[in-house]
C-alpha cells in the first residue's frame, strides 16, 4: 500500500524491467469452452469502422472488453488498462519503430507530439461516436474515450524508448489517468483486477445488478479514468445537443492535459535511464 510521501506518479521502468511484476502483459485468460465474442453494454456495439474509414477516426474497446467491464464495473479502468497493454502495446512499439525507420533524425520529443497530436485529434471525434442516444450511448462514448487515451499514453511510451507492452505501463496508465493517486495501489487494484479476471472466465460472474445500475456505475468509473467530470459527461448525452460540445472541449481539454503528464513522465524515463531507449 501506498505510503507517506509516495509520489503521485509511478517511477516507469525500462524496456527491461522494474518494480513490480516484469515482462510483458499474458494474453488474457479464456474459458475452456472459448465462447464467441459477447455483446457491448446494454444491447448496443460501438459501430465497426467501415472499409477506407479515415485513419483519425476514433475505435473503441474490443466487445470481449466490454462485457469484462459490464460484469465487474468497479475495476472497470484497470480491466482496461490491462487489455490495453495487451493489445495496444506492439501496436504502439511497431508504429515508433515504423516512424523511427521513415524519419531518422527524429527525437523522441518530435514523435511524441505526432503522437499527441493524433490522438487528440481522435479524442475530439470520440464524443458521439456511438450514435446511440441515452445513457448507454454515453457509456460507450467515454468508454471509446478512455480506450483513445490508454493508446495515446502508450505510443508516447514507445517514442520516448519506454516499452508499451510492459506489465508496468498498467500502473503506469491508472496513475496518470488519475484513477489512483500512486503505483503502488494501482498494482494491488490491477492485482485484483486479473484475478478477478481469471475467476470470471473459469467460472461466470452470475452477476443479479439491475442492468441499467451497472451501466451507471461504469459510466461513472470510465468516465473518471478518461479524465472527464461524470455526472456531466455521462449525462449531458441525454440532452440533445449537449453532449456534441461538451464531449467536444472535454475530451480534447482531458486528453491534452494527460499527454502532458505522459511526456514529462516519460521524458524523465528516457532521461534517467539508459537501457530505456529506442529499439
Amino acid at each position: 500500500m501506498p505510503v507517506d510521501g509516495e509520489s503521485t506518479l509511478p517511477t516507469p521502468s525500462s524496456a527491461t524491467g522494474g518494480p513490480g511484476p516484469s515482462g510483458p502483459v499474458p494474453p488474457a485468460p479464456r474459458s475452456p469452452q472459448d465462447p464467441p465474442p459477447p455483446a457491448a453494454p446494454a444491447g448496443s456495439r460501438p459501430p465497426a469502422q467501415p472499409a477506407g474509414a479515415a485513419e483519425d477516426a476514433p475505435e473503441g474497446p474490443p466487445a470481449r472488453l466490454w462485457d469484462r467491464m459490464r460484469e465487474d464495473p468497479q475495476y472497470a479502468p484497470e480491466h482496461l488498462a490491462l487489455e490495453a497493454v495487451r493489445r495496444l502495446g506492439p501496436e504502439a512499439r511497431q508504429w515508433a519503430r515504423k516512424v523511427r525507420a521513415e524519419r531518422p533524425g527524429a527525437t523522441p520529443e518530435a514523435l511524441a507530439e505526432l503522437a499527441v497530436k493524433r490522438f487528440v485529434n481522435r479524442a475530439r471525434l470520440s464524443g458521439a461516436v456511438s450514435g446511440a442516444a441515452g445513457l448507454p450511448g454515453a457509456v460507450i462514448d467515454v468508454g471509446v474515450l478512455a480506450w483513445t487515451q490508454a493508446r495515446m499514453v502508450l505510443h508516447i511510451a514507445a517514442a520516448y524508448g519506454v516499452d508499451p507492452e510492459h506489465t508496468d505501463r498498467a500502473t503506469d496508465l491508472l496513475v496518470l489517468q488519475k484513477v489512483h493517486k500512486a503505483a503502488a495501489s494501482a498494482r494491488l487494484a490491477l492485482g485484483v483486477a486479473a484475478g478477478r479476471e481469471r475467476a470470471g472466465a473459469l467460472f461466470g460472474t452470475g452477476s443479479q445488478t439491475p442492468l441499467g445500475r451497472v451501466m451507471l456505475r461504469l459510466g461513472v468509473k470510465l468516465a473518471q479514468m478518461a479524465g472527464v467530470r461524470a455526472a456531466k459527461r455521462v449525462f449531458a448525452k441525454m440532452v440533445p445537443g449537449a453532449a456534441i460540445v461538451l464531449g467536444t472541449w472535454a475530451n480534447s481539454s482531458a486528453t491534452k492535459s494527460l499527454a502532458d503528464r505522459s511526456r514529462a513522465l516519460y521524458r524523465d524515463a528516457a532521461a534517467g535511464d539508459p537501457q530505456a531507449r529506442p529499439d
